[in-house]
Parts: C-alpha cells; sequence; structure tokens
C-alpha cells in the first residue's frame, strides 16, 4: 500500500482551534510522509514530537498498527471493522484487549444517521479525473498526468479543459458526496448536462453527462412508480432498469451507495449483450464482485486500470479492443491528499472538536464510541461475534 499522506487536522485548522478551545492542547507525532511537514505545523507554533504518549485523544486516518496501539487512550481513525472486514479482526481484538475507546470516523454520525466527516467528495473528484485519463489512455487519444502529481482541484480542473473529446456520453450514477464531488469536475471542465429523456433519445455534437438518481436506474417489478424511499425499504421489488443507459452511454461514473439486497446495477451477462456500449468504467465506489459487474478486484493509485472482458469475464488488458477499462481505486482521496485533508479537518473541527467541550451535547460521540471499558458499546455489539471469531 502507498503510504497515506492525510491527515485529520492541517496546520491552519489546529491554529484555529487553539484559539477557540484556550483547555485545549495539540501535539503533532514527527512525520516525514504527510502533506502537511513537521515545519509547516512547527512554524504556527504546534509543537512537533516523537512521543505523543502524553496526549488523551489521538487521531489519524488510516487504521494504527497493533502494536503501536497505546493502553487507556481515545482514538479516531477509519478502522474498517464496521462490516466485519476479517483482516482487521486482530485490531479490534487488540483495542480491547488495552481498554481503548475507539471512535471510528465512519460512524461519526448525527441523529438522523447521517456522516458528519468523510472524504467521500474527494473521492468523486478524483475518480471523474480518473475515468477520462483512463478513456484517453485506452483509445490513444490524449494522455493526462496521474492526480497524485497535481497539486489541488483545480489543477485537475485546468488538465481537463485541455482535452478534446468526442461526442461521447457519460453517465453518472448518485447524487451524494461523491456522486456531486465527481459532478463539480464536470461541470468545472465545462461539460454540457442533459435531461434523462434527452440523454436517451437524442445524438449530440458534443460530448454531454446525465447525472442520475436510483429511480432512474432501477423500476419496481410491478411497473408502478411510488418513491426513492420506497426504494430503500423495498429493494427486492425492484429490477435494474440501467441497461436503456448502457445502450447509448461511452463512460460510466459510478458514485452510488448499493444497499443490502438491491439490484445489481449492471450483471455479468448485461455487459455481454452486443447493446452493452460502455467502454470505461470508473467504479468510485468500488464494490468488488457486486452491482457494477466489470469490477472484479480493486486497483492502486500506482495501477489504476484493467481490463475487463465480458465474454470470458475475465481480467485482460485494457487496451484489448473489446474489453471495458475500469478504474477502481479504493482510496482515491490519497491522490489529492491537502484538499481532501481541509475539507475533512473543517468537518471534524466543526462536528466533533467541540463535543469535547460541551458534553457531547449533541450525542456525537456517543453514538461513534465503539468500544468502551474492554468492551463494545451496545450500538456495536453486533461486532460481538466477530471479535469472538477465529
Amino acid at each position: 500500500m502507498p503510504p497515506d499522506k492525510r491527515v485529520v487536522l492541517p496546520p491552519n485548522e489546529c491554529v484555529q482551534l487553539l484559539k477557540k478551545f484556550p483547555d485545549l492542547e495539540i501535539k503533532v507525532e514527527s512525520s516525514d510522509i504527510r502533506v502537511f511537514s513537521d515545519n509547516e505545523y512547527a512554524a504556527k507554533g504546534i509543537e512537533v514530537t516523537n512521543d505523543v504518549s502524553d496526549c488523551d485523544v489521538l487521531l489519524g486516518v488510516k487504521e494504527v498498527l497493533n502494536e503501536k496501539l497505546i493502553p487507556n487512550k481515545k482514538y479516531f481513525f477509519f478502522s474498517h471493522t464496521i462490516k466485519k472486514q476479517a483482516y482487521n479482526r486482530s485490531l479490534l481484538k487488540e483495542v480491547l484487549a488495552k481498554n481503548i475507546e475507539l471512535y471510528d470516523h465512519e460512524v461519526i454520525v448525527n441523529k438522523n444517521n447521517v456522516r458528519l466527516v468523510a472524504f467521500g467528495r474527494y473521492a468523486g473528484i478524483v475518480g471523474a479525473y480518473n475515468a477520462f485519463r483512463t478513456y484517453g489512455l485506452k483509445f490513444k487519444i490524449f494522455n493526462l498526468p496521474k492526480a497524485e502529481v497535481l497539486h489541488d482541484q483545480q489543477m485537475l480542473i485546468n488538465e481537463l479543459k485541455e482535452i478534446k473529446l468526442p461526442n461521447i456520453k457519460i453517465v453518472l450514477t448518485g447524487k451524494g458526496r461523491v456522486g456531486n464531488g465527481a459532478k463539480e469536475m464536470l461541470d468545472g471542465m465545462g461539460l454540457r448536462e442533459v435531461s434523462v429523456e434527452a440523454y436517451l433519445s437524442q445524438e449530440f455534437k458534443e460530448p454531454v453527462y446525465v447525472q442520475i438518481d436510483v429511480l432512474d436506474y432501477n423500476k419496481r417489478k410491478d411497473g408502478t412508480i411510488i418513491n426513492k424511499e420506497d426504494f430503500f425499504n423495498n429493494p427486492s421489488d425492484y429490477v435494474s432498469d440501467f441497461m436503456r443507459f448502457a445502450k447509448v452511454s461511452d463512460i460510466y461514473i459510478a458514485c452510488h451507495f448499493f444497499g443490502n439486497g438491491s439490484p445489481y446495477i449492471f450483471t455479468r451477462e448485461d455487459a455481454k449483450s452486443p447493446n452493452f456500449n460502455i467502454k470505461v468504467v470508473a467504479d468510485i465506489s468500488c464494490d468488488i464482485d457486486g452491482p457494477v459487474a466489470s469490477t472484479i478486484r480493486p486497483s492502486t493509485i500506482a495501477d489504476p486500470i484493467y481490463g475487463y472482458l465480458a465474454e470470458t469475464e475475465q481480467e485482460v488488458d485494457y487496451k484489448t479492443p473489446k474489453a471495458i477499462a475500469v478504474m477502481a481505486v479504493d482510496n482515491l482521496p490519497c491522490e489529492l491528499p491537502k484538499d481532501a485533508s481541509e475539507g475533512f479537518g473543517k468537518s471534524f473541527s466543526e462536528h466533533v472538536i467541540p463535543a469535547f467541550f460541551n458534553n457531547d451535547k449533541d450525542g456525537v460521540l456517543h453514538r461513534a464510541r465503539m468500544t468502551q471499558n474492554g468492551k463494545l458499546t451496545e450500538r456495536f455489539s453486533y461486532l460481538q461475534d466477530f471479535v469472538d471469531g477465529e
């Protein structure tokens, strides 16, 4: 895995917080891989140290190595355990054994269960850029630099404005943080957005895109049209209606949330259809072997594209003429670490830090606390069999 350069609190955010909360102390663990250097923190008067064992709360982005976990502390990071991910079972066991209070960024939510801190927008931004980079490489028509060598979102948009696209159609699924991050890029590069009806029925003299929601690409088996709520509550009453988009689309940017029991967006059989026209899939949601049939494995920032050959259901070189070029990097925000850290830090400062000083009046810490006193909290007791399993 490439080192993750992101941080929870950039230097400027630390300065603002120290002004706002006089009782707060911030120490930064020395690091030579972070997007913000030790010097950038020190220049703002933030203490940089090799020893953070006297801190009460430790903030990070990625999982902490088992042996590095300090007993009896509060930790915030993405633990990748809430879906019972087997590769992190030992991490959760270690957290419990060391009497650590674990708060997972993914479950920092408001009372309506809406996430308060996330990198999703930046996954959408980088993923949309990578969709066009993949298209240019597959058809040998332009060669965009990798996102990770560019500094920020505006530089990505500037690169996209320079390319010349044929009159292709781009379909984007998802209207949440991720989907809207991708949309910022399509709008930023000056692509025209069209309605579902126009997209499906008309030819254009320029590249166009459509952003579709769940009721555009799923339909009730009985033909009635109810509402989105019905789809989320009764997904098994629905079948995919995505093929009408797949017939006319060249690029598919997947930014949807996929719920349990929802119909697959397109299946391996769908991809074999002579009507299936999509040549590039940028799967930002990246559910493996799931709703997007061509996503058979995650790819990496170092090697982001592979080919999927529908007729054999196998991976091939993405430049193979009949192959769908798949970009399925599962840690896209790492390619834009500065922007991503600044956006995340803003949310964290706004929604989480005050809870330490206002007696957690909104229950943010209470809802996100996975472990306490060496046990899983009630909200996360469903993980007990996962912890006990071998």
